[in-house]
């Protein structure tokens, strides 16, 4: 458990879907099947206000891009007069310079960076100026918001080994700019982050598959931190018990409709919640995730 003043957070995290919508389609994050939609400045403010005294901090996605959506800021303004700490994640091809400056908002914690996507996008594209916009942003934040935290995510190995092969281009830009050694080799399931300068970090790790109901069944044990120490909102309201669930494929309640408080002591979701606390995958859904292996 984290703390937050001086109240005991019952979650680390809540991931809240401002909008579904993403500006890129990577091979390894499946294409949102749901109407897509971004979520208007209302239903925010009536999530934030439940979500507040419950979770340490809050993210802007569960699928599709926050640089997207054209009212981040008024967002961040939001989640400040709510003292909800914000942990963004985004490819970063969006950022230009009216972005790079709302995302130095003091609200924010944390701001990773997806830089596998370009290449996974942009094969035979000169990553560049794309990198360089970054970089110029993590500039800003040394000298502005020197407590942010920034990960460049390099989520893209096809092994638990990192080989110096991987994902090779990027890491020497990075290593120039910021004058560090990256490791060449590693293994993620012992490491995974490695700091490059101030609170930059690297952090490497592998692809993994997203669970779906057309996938076989891996079986009923086994446990996650989905309504343990997270859980998503997608754009409609509609509560899910873990940040992979893309679809809403295990409806909690619609935020819309019930209260926060009662959906999540519904006995749908304690049913679930105390699955997990025992090594029992309840939902279907569940029983096919592979994700659920990482924490065996």
């Amino acid at each position: 458990m984290l703390f937050y003043g001086k109240m005991q957070k019952r979650f680390d995290k809540v991931n809240i879907e401002i909008s579904n919508i993403c500006n890129l389609q990577c091979s390894f994050c499946p294409e949102v099947i749901r109407a897509k939609k971004t979520m208007n400045l209302e239903l925010f403010e009536t999530i934030t206000k439940q979500v507040a005294p419950l979770t340490s901090q809050v993210t802007y996605h569960l699928m599709g891009d926050p640089l997207v959506h054209g009212k981040l800021a008024e967002f961040l303004e939001i989640s400040s007069r709510y003292g909800t700490p914000v942990f963004l994640v985004t490819n970063g091809v969006l950022l230009n310079e009216a972005r790079a400056k709302t995302l130095l908002h003091p609200i924010l914690r944390q701001v990773n960076f997806s830089i596998h996507s370009f290449a996974d996008n942009f094969p035979d594209k000169d990553p560049t100026e794309y990198l360089n916009r970054i970089f110029n942003f993590i500039e800003d934040a040394f000298a502005t918001r020197p407590d942010l935290y920034i990960n460049f995510r390099l989520w893209n190995l096809e092994s638990p080994t990192l080989h110096p092969e991987s994902n090779a281009f990027i890491r020497k830009k990075i290593e120039s700019r910021f004058q560090v050694k990256l490791p060449d080799t590693t293994d993620v399931r012992t490491q995974k982050s490695f700091r490059i300068k101030n609170r930059l970090y690297a952090h490497f790790d592998t692809e993994f598959i997203w669970p779906d109901p057309s996938l076989p069944k891996l079986g009923e044990s086994g446990t996650c931190y989905g309504l343990r120490n997270h859980f998503g909102i997608l754009v409609d309201g509609t509560v899910v018990p873990c940040c992979l669930d893309k679809e809403g494929r295990i409806p909690l309640g619609n935020i819309l409709e019930l209260p926060l408080s009662e959906i999540l002591e519904a006995p749908k979701a304690l049913a679930i919640r105390n699955g997990f606390l025992n090594r029992k995958l309840i939902d279907p859904l569940c029983q096919r995730c592979n994700y659920v292996t990482r924490f065996s």
